[in-house]
């Protein structure tokens, strides 16, 4: 038994308590090391004759990485505490872990040994809002969305699409466009808009604020907005604004004081100055984003900038009714400020929703106390690996993403911003070397896996584009130019979402764990009363599926499409080359 790796701490994704009462506890050992977990728990004081009373349960492997297998458990203590420790057997030896350690036999005479979760207090329980759960999300970056009013086109703006994107040049996208195109996105299916930076800035992209209090006027008016947000809450249509508090841009007023009065500006303190006078080459002598002398970093520790930045947060909320924040460079931005903005802007509409871009473990914004959800670019790395890349095999792509749905509790992972692409990445279907097959299973894998998945605009159409800002093109609005069986795949898969739950968030997730060289990647999600069970073939070769044990042709119903499934036997399934299965067991 390797005890080293053995590890559980009662918090964040290791012991979490549920809105439904539930606490889940989880504890990691070596790969194949443990073949049987149990634990042992029990109410700190209940006693019986000076012994502490407890009782036993089996724990499931839930999963397993390169390097670690898990265990779960899900249980309801009577009166919202709990101790607890684990019975571990590796086929050899068995062992008690606690708190305090290891002993050959489980400690009676004091629970402080063990693990404590000392009260299931209400308001500390991770709530995000449930609407989330259900939600599919549509990226925009609104300069290249549509243009619906040349009116309040930028100087110098090109047709549309009549050049590649570039950092400076400008097509008159705006939010008229969005607001004639919201038939186009309910017949997709979407049910969210995430929409990149649209306050007052000097950038095509916008995240180098000039005004916080202002659309930016290529884009329309407050009243645009409101029209914009009322259109979309008629169609079902949740709207997410992008707020960019890490920094401001280099023409923010109060930045400009600094540049003209230096000490003497009474906004120095808004920023990281190092010294005076300010300069911009060869390298900024004041903190920015990435170096970049025109995104200076506001100091959010100064209570002016919390304050105007805070009342940034309610003013859009209260005033337009957006339903969520997404938040530009999240981790750059110390804690006690996001503490603050969740107060202020949950106690205006309590199921707001609020993402954070942090592309790396974000368990420390994930308490409850900060963010509802992060962009889950871990879960697109994998992705882009085993479909489009094709640098790993399932084998490994199934451990890599084991590790994901590990690091955090399941209340997160049910909300966590699933993407495949963003304004920030090339476009997928270029890193798929323009393969629509290999983009079609992304697709059936990321709109019937967990979390809320989002599209990026044009990707559904199959747009290319390279990095940034190769990947932030003109919307494509003439069919036929438009690859609309590659719409339609993806619209059927957004509908087979909303229909089945199961496809969405709902029951027990499960990978089927493949042979070594196995070329199908599956996963089942149940409740008990069905099993929805996902194979995607991964190679350009027909794969013959053995199903997994308790699931067989007679109970088989195929969600896919109206074809009938090959079989070659009860429990062998022919699957075609890249191709996809939906299967329903009941």
């Amino acid at each position: 038994m390797l005890k080293e790796a053995i590890y559980h701490r009662p918090k964040d994704n290791y012991a979490y308590v549920c809105t439904n009462g539930e606490l889940h506890i989880q504890i990691r050992t070596q790969k194949g090391d443990i073949k049987k977990v149990s634990l042992i728990h029990g109410d700190p004081y209940n006693w019986v004759d000076g012994k502490w009373i407890t009782a036993e349960a089996s724990m499931k492997k839930s999963g397993s990485d390169q390097l670690f297998d898990y265990w779960f458990i899900s249980l309801k203590p009577p009166f919202k505490r709990l101790r607890y420790g684990f019975i571990l057997d590796d086929g050899a030896e068995s062992a008690v872990y606690t708190e305090k350690g290891y002993y050959t036999e489980a400690p009676v005479d004091d629970t402080a040994y063990y693990f404590c979760f000392p009260f299931m207090n209400d308001a500390d329980i991770f709530r995000a809002p449930d609407w989330v759960k259900n939600t599919v999300w549509y990226q925009i970056f609104p300069e290249r969305f549509a243009n619906g009013n040349k009116d309040n086109d930028p100087d110098g703006a090109l047709p549309w699409g009549s050049e590649e994107p570039a950092p400076n040049n400008f097509f008159g996208g705006d939010m008229e466009g969005v607001i004639d195109h919201i038939d186009y996105l309910k017949e997709l299916g979407i049910s969210g808009i995430y929409f990149t930076p649209i306050f007052k800035a000097y950038s095509n992209h916008k995240y180098d604020t000039i005004d916080y209090m202002e659309i930016d006027p290529q884009f329309g008016s407050k009243e645009t907005l409101k029209k914009l947000i009322e259109v979309c809450h008629q169609n079902g249509i949740k709207v997410m604004l992008d707020a960019v508090f890490n920094h401001s841009g280099f023409y923010f007023p109060q930045f400009q004081d600094v540049l003209k009065n230096g000490e003497k500006s009474v906004y120095k303190n808004w920023f990281h100055i190092h010294e005076f006078p300010l300069v911009t080459e060869p390298r900024p002598n004041y903190d920015t984003f990435a170096f970049t002398p025109f995104m200076p970093k506001l100091n959010t520790e100064n209570p002016d900038v919390r304050e105007y930045l805070l009342e940034v947060g309610r003013y859009w909320v209260r005033e337009f009714n957006i339903d969520g924040w997404r938040l530009d460079v999240a981790n750059e931005v110390d804690h006690a400020f996001w503490r603050d903005f969740r107060k202020e802007v949950k106690a205006i509409k309590p199921d707001l929703y609020i993402l954070g871009e942090i592309w790396h473990d974000s368990m420390p914004w994930l308490r409850g106390d900060q963010f509802d959800a992060v962009m889950n670019y871990p879960f697109t790395t994998n992705i882009i690996n085993l479909f489009a890349k094709r640098t790993i095999g399932v084998k490994e792509f199934i451990e890599n993403m084991s590790h994901v749905i590990h690091m955090y509790p399941k209340t997160i992972n049910e909300v966590a911003f699933n993407l495949v692409g963003s304004h920030d990445t090339p476009r997928i279907l270029t890193l798929c070397g323009e393969d629509i097959e290999r983009l079609k299973q992304i697709y059936s894998l990321l709109l019937t896996f967990g979390g809320t998945p989002c599209i990026y605009y044009g990707d559904e159409i199959g747009m290319t584009g390279s990095q940034d800002p190769g990947c932030r093109k003109c919307m494509e609005w003439d069919k036929e130019k438009q690859n609309l069986e590659l719409f339609h795949h993806v619209q059927t898969l957004i509908c087979l979402r909303k229909e089945h739950p199961l496809l969405a968030n709902e029951g027990e997730f499960s990978f089927v764990s493949p042979a070594e060289e196995e070329s199908c990647l599956a996963y089942t999600k149940t409740n008990g009363e069905k099993t929805i069970l996902v194979i995607l073939n991964t190679t350009e070769e027909q794969a013959v599926y053995t199903l997994p044990d308790g699931l067989c042709k007679t109970n088989a119903k195929n969600l896919w499409n109206n074809e009938e499934l090959e079989w070659e036997n009860e429990q062998k399934l022919k699957i075609n080359e890249n191709g996809t299965a939906i299967i329903e067991f009941s």
